[in-house]
């Protein structure tokens, strides 16, 4: 399964700018077990004197943007779950500005993100091998629109591309 398998009405329009960062082709797994490695090289190459940089007033630090993908990571885990599991019981969104600041990133070192991750990415990985093509197929609804496993399975590895490319432009 790739995201050129998807269908426009198994996911809101939102999310398609996170899904469609992924490479056509690329198989499910596969961006999750590329994607993973990329973001720890990625992250593990910033300088420190970067870590705690933010572009604007009010903007997230690098820190923060990576606690941020963590958090999206598990939030969308746990939607592929319910999902894949046939749980109809509509999934509440979130507001990620709300869990910056509990989250305690900015007093986090890198290395304790980057065990983190890992660790999220173990786990996402591990469900997905769980799931079977029918699971992914399921479809829910979550932040009141209908959403396919699979979708939101293809959202993560894209939003890491999307978040690794802002700091590319305004961070670096």
């Amino acid at each position: 399964m790739t995201p050129s398998d998807l269908i426009q009405s198994e996911f809101d329009s939102y999310y398609g700018k996170y899904i469609f960062k992924n490479k056509p082709d690329i198989k499910l797994i596969d961006a999750y077990k590329e994607g993973g490695k990329k973001v720890v090289h990625f992250f593990s190459s910033i300088p420190v004197a970067k870590h705690s940089y933010s572009y604007a007033k009010g903007k997230w630090n690098i820190k923060e943007v990576f606690q941020h993908l963590i958090d999206t990571e598990r939030i969308f885990s746990y939607r592929v779950f319910r999902i894949a599991r046939r749980d109809k019981t509509p999934l509440a969104g979130f507001d990620q500005h709300t869990y910056s600041e509990p989250s305690l990133a900015f007093s986090k070192d890198m290395s304790t993100l980057i065990g983190e991750f890992k660790a999220v990415r173990f786990a996402s990985i591990s469900l997905l091998e769980s799931l079977s093509e029918e699971d992914l197929n399921s479809t829910g609804i979550s932040s009141d629109q209908k959403l396919s496993a699979r979708a939101a399975a293809f959202v993560i590895p894209g939003h890491e591309i999307w978040h690794m490319d802002i700091i590319k432009e305004r961070y670096m």
